[in-house]
């Protein structure tokens, strides 16, 4: 497979799957508005900031709903917003119409050519859960139709790839800024650690990474700070824990390098040491220091992302004959 077809369905993935997660998290947030005290408001758009790794409001600009949900909605300005992920996905899956079914492509423009001719006003005025959950149901629409009508071949295992690595560092910088957030809080004010607000922040958490059923089917309705952190990190089972990411990541980097018989010990040794890691360590070992614990985990990610790149998108073509075995 060339390197350029690779990079695009790995792109197209991750855009797809981003687009998914800003939308879930736009969603969360507005519908915990109808259950939250108005004095939560600021702190709740902060952190969505926060989650999304916005840089702080400009002098006179709001963070109030309506221009939060407008900018990470249709601001083609900003590279993280929805169309603009959405426009960046159709963008690489154009670029290698050939390579993926009919179905995908049409479905990819379709969900993109919906959001374009959506305003703010249409949305809001009418309907944003409506209109976020479409954007959902598409992203994902998208990807089961890549496991049902594509050959699961290198193509395949580099789309499955990108959707891992987007959804593990996006639910690892969720952790973070929640657990920064509230367990520091509880800390500081013991009293309220069980009260309505911390309550729904966990519940909105578990929610942002569409695991609170699958959470509540492990520790029912018990809503624990400890274990919605032990079940987000170290469940191997539930699809948007950063475990089942990890092994999903390396079994694909596996399948790759046997179908292209590419020598990749390299990343293949970052992503297998994450996984013991994720497998062995304790909840007690990453609560010590929650933050150093989870920029660990994101620190391997980039690492992962890195060699990726250098392996078999920009690699100089006397290191792939070497790879190969044929110079």
């Amino acid at each position: 497979m060339l390197s350029r077809v690779a990079d695009n369905l790995y792109w197209m993935s991750r855009y797809l799957e981003r687009a998914e997660h800003i939308a879930r998290l736009i969603d969360v947030n507005l519908q915990q508005m109808l259950d939250q005290s108005p004095e939560y408001t600021n702190q709740r758009w902060q952190l969505l900031r926060a989650c999304l790794s916005l840089p702080v409001a400009s002098e006179g600009q709001v963070d109030d709903a309506y221009s939060m949900t407008q900018r990470l909605t249709f601001d083609t300005t900003l590279p993280i917003s929805i169309v603009s992920c959405i426009d960046s996905a159709r963008e690489n899956a154009r670029q290698v119409r050939e390579q993926i079914s009919s179905e995908i492509w049409e479905h990819v423009n379709r969900l993109y050519l919906e959001i374009k001719r959506t305003t703010i006003e249409e949305m809001w005025y009418t309907e944003p859960h409506a209109f976020l959950t479409s954007v959902k149901e598409g992203a994902q629409f998208i990807q089961g139709l890549t496991d049902a009508t594509m050959n699961h071949s290198e193509g395949w295992h580099f789309i499955r790839l990108g959707r891992a690595i987007e959804r593990s560092v996006g639910t690892a910088t969720l952790l973070d800024v929640y657990t920064r957030a509230f367990l520091h809080a509880n800390a500081a004010n013991p009293s309220d650690a069980q009260g309505h607000t911390q309550y729904l922040s966990w519940v909105g958490l578990l929610r942002a990474c569409a695991a609170f059923e699958a959470y509540c089917k492990v520790y029912t309705a018990n809503i624990q700070p400890a274990h919605i952190i032990e079940f987000l990190l170290f469940n191997a089972e539930s699809p948007r824990a950063i475990r089942f990411s990890a092994v999903m990541i390396q079994n694909a980097l596996q399948s790759i390098a046997r179908a292209t018989n590419t020598r990749t010990n390299k990343v293949e040794r970052i992503a297998g040491r994450l996984c013991s890691m994720l497998e062995y360590d304790q909840i007690e070992e990453a609560m010590y220091d929650m933050h150093a614990y989870l920029e660990n985990i994101q620190r391997q990610y980039t690492q992962i992302h890195n060699v990726i790149g250098q392996t078999y998108v920009s690699y100089p073509i006397d290191a792939a004959l070497i790879a190969r075995g044929t110079a």
